[in-house]
C-alpha cells in the first residue's frame, strides 16, 4: 500500500472456551495480554487472541524491561507488573462503562468477534464499548443494560448473537482472504496475488512507513474505508485488515472503470498522484507483480 503464545493456556488464570472447531486456536484472555503488552510499546501485532511467537517475544522483552524473570510466561508477577491492563482475568468481575482492565480487553475482542465492534480493542470500557453491548444483547434477546455480566458473558462465550457480517469466522489467512474477496465480488486469485507482493501472507508485518498487516494498510487507508466507504469501525485484527484491503482495492478498481493495472499502481502509489502524475516505476512494477502472481498463490 502506499508509501510508504506460545503461551499454554494453563498460565493464564481463566480459559474461555469458544464455540465450535473454527475457534481452535483462540483463547480471548491472549487478547488481553496483547492488548496489555502493547500499551507497554513491546508489542506490534494484530489483537487477535491467537498465541505465536510474536507474543511470547514481547512477554520476555517486557519481561526483561522489568526486572522479571525471563521465562514467556504472563504469570502473577508479569500481570502485576502491566498495571491496570493486566488484570483481572476476563469472568471475574461484571463490566460496566469506566472500567479498565485486562478483562475489558477480552470482551472488546469477544463482542468484535461476534459482529458487534467496539472499534479498537484498548481495554477501556467507554461509551463505544457500552453501545456494542447493548448492540450484542439485543441480538442476543438479553436485557440492554450495556452491562456485561454472567448472562452476557455466557452468551458471548457461545456466540450467542447472530454475527451481522461485519467479522468473519476464525481462519487460516488464505482462508480469509478468499472469505472476504467472496464477500466484495472479488476474484480470490486476485486479492492472494495483492497479498503475497505486500506482505508474503504475513499478519504483523509493518512497513517503515506505518502500513500494517496482511494487506499493508496505511492508517488513513483504515479510517477511510471505516468512514467512508464501509460506514461501520472493523476490527484491528488480521480479518479485519483484509477487509479493509479488499475494500479498499475493489473501490480503486471501480474508480478506475475496471482496469486493474491502474487500481494496482493507485493501491501502492496513491489515486491522486496516479491521476496528477501517471504511474510511478515503482508502482508498475508492483502492479506488474501482482498480476503475475495470479493462480500461482
Amino acid at each position: 500500500m502506499q508509501k510508504r503464545l506460545v503461551i499454554g493456556v494453563a498460565s493464564l488464570l481463566v480459559a474461555l472456551p469458544l464455540a465450535g472447531p473454527a475457534d481452535a486456536q483462540t483463547n480471548p484472555q491472549n487478547a488481553g495480554l496483547q492488548v496489555a503488552l502493547q500499551s507497554w510499546g513491546v508489542y506490534f501485532g494484530a489483537i487477535d487472541g491467537i498465541a505465536g511467537p510474536q507474543t511470547r517475544r514481547a512477554v520476555r522483552t517486557f519481561q526483561a524491561r522489568r526486572g522479571l524473570v525471563v521465562d514467556g510466561v504472563p504469570g502473577p508477577a508479569t500481570r502485576r507488573a502491566l498495571g491496570r491492563l493486566g488484570r483481572p482475568p476476563y469472568g471475574k468481575r461484571t463490566l460496566r462503562r469506566g472500567a479498565v482492565g485486562w478483562d475489558v480487553s477480552v470482551l472488546q475482542f469477544l463482542l468484535s468477534r461476534r459482529g458487534a465492534s467496539p472499534g479498537i480493542v484498548d481495554g477501556r470500557f467507554g461509551p463505544r464499548t457500552a453501545r456494542s453491548v447493548r448492540s450484542f444483547q439485543r441480538r442476543a434477546g438479553l436485557a440492554t443494560d450495556a452491562i456485561a455480566g454472567p448472562a452476557t458473558r455466557k452468551a458471548l462465550a457461545r456466540g450467542g448473537a447472530t454475527p451481522t457480517g461485519r467479522a468473519a469466522p476464525a481462519r487460516s489467512v488464505r482462508g480469509l482472504l478468499d472469505y472476504w474477496a467472496g464477500r466484495y465480488g472479488m476474484s480470490a486469485r486476485f486479492i492472494r496475488a495483492l497479498a503475497w507482493v505486500e506482505s508474503g501472507w504475513q499478519p504483523h508485518v509493518v512497513s517503515h512507513t506505518g502500513a500494517r498487516g496482511v494487506m499493508q494498510v496505511m492508517p488513513a487507508t483504515w479510517r477511510f474505508v471505516q468512514t467512508v466507504l464501509l460506514g461501520h469501525p472493523v476490527p484491528r485484527t488480521t480479518s479485519g485488515n483484509i477487509q479493509v484491503g479488499v475494500v479498499f482495492i475493489r473501490h480503486l478498481h471501480r474508480r478506475f472503470n475496471g482496469n486493474a493495472r491502474l487500481a494496482l499502481a493507485a493501491y501502492n502509489q496513491g489515486e491522486r498522484a496516479v491521476r496528477r502524475n501517471g504511474v510511478y516505476p515503482e508502482a508498475r512494477r508492483f502492479a506488474a507483480n501482482v498480476l503475475a502472481m495470479r493462480g500461482r498463490v
